[in-house]
């Protein structure tokens, strides 16, 4: 009662630097420590370093069913893969056991906390074939202003949580670094259409692709699911979709609405 008459008298910008302060302080005294879990079939050291992390690993995982669908196709041993969004490296942990010690997963994370805890995280678990890079995905490399969740949205002028300037990076650039991915993992809060944008000459390769679509959760900011689809025309991909509820992919039949809600989506190279 008290945090919601709060918010309705203070100013934006005050409530969202407290949110801010109250972040930053709760990260500053919790207690880490390291945990083992399964993670699928993957049994992992993971650091717990804050609230939200512990949330998310503390805890034994299902076998995650898109990595099963990339493993069709080429999510193979020596493969290149871009995490874009890899929060804490859990996922680009899996993703680098199955690539194998001469794969690399190229794990990019715009919220500057996160990428310590994935840079121990890769330490821990002895993963080498891991390269930690702090900034966002987005249409074009520069600079661009994320908020200061731990979720970290690329701002939409509300700046509920704040705001920070962090690198910005296209796929199409990162690609010229580290070379030409067979698979994008995609996560990356509501800015897909953004991203796909920035992949035109990446995507000529036809990469097998995971995307996390936001609908209904920062997408309709930026894009839209017709447009995400579009980066994956039905001539070079076969499209697969799941949502939170479901445990298993389902091919999407030519002219299907898709979900309207967040959903999942495998894009596999014909």
């Amino acid at each position: 009662m008290i945090k919601t008459i709060a918010k309705s008298i203070l100013p934006r910008s005050v409530w969202a630097q407290l949110r801010v302060i109250r972040s930053e302080t709760s990260i500053r005294f919790y207690k880490r420590r390291t945990v083992t879990h399964m993670f699928g079939d993957q049994r992992l050291q993971v650091l717990l370093a804050d609230h939200h992390g512990a949330g998310w690993y503390d805890h034994d995982w299902r076998v995650l069913p898109e990595l099963e669908l990339l493993k069709r196709g080429r999510l193979q041993l020596g493969a290149r893969v871009f995490d874009l969004g890899a929060h804490q490296c859990v996922v680009a942990l899996l993703l680098a056991r199955i690539v194998g010690e001469k794969g690399f997963v190229l794990a990019v994370e715009p919220n500057s906390h996160n990428v310590a805890v994935g840079k121990e995280n890769s330490k821990l678990n002895h993963a080498p074939q891991i390269r930690v890079v702090h900034g966002a995905a987005a249409e074009s490399s520069g600079s661009i202003t994320v908020n200061r969740g731990f979720n970290c949205q690329v701002d939409d002028d509300l700046h509920e949580w704040g705001s920070v300037r962090v690198p910005s990076f296209s796929i199409d650039d990162l690609s010229r670094e580290y070379g030409t991915p067979d698979v994008l993992f995609i996560d990356v809060e509501g800015y897909e259409c953004q991203t796909l944008s920035g992949a035109s000459e990446t995507l000529e390769s036809a990469p097998d692709c995971f995307v996390e679509v936001h609908v209904g959760a920062g997408l309709e900011k930026f894009g839209s699911v017709s447009k995400v689809l579009s980066f994956f025309p039905k001539e070079k991909y076969l499209h697969f979709i799941r949502t939170e509820a479901q445990d298993h992919f389902e091919a999407l039949p030519s002219g299907a609405p898709p979900p309207e809600e967040r959903f999942f989506l495998v894009a596999l190279r014909r």
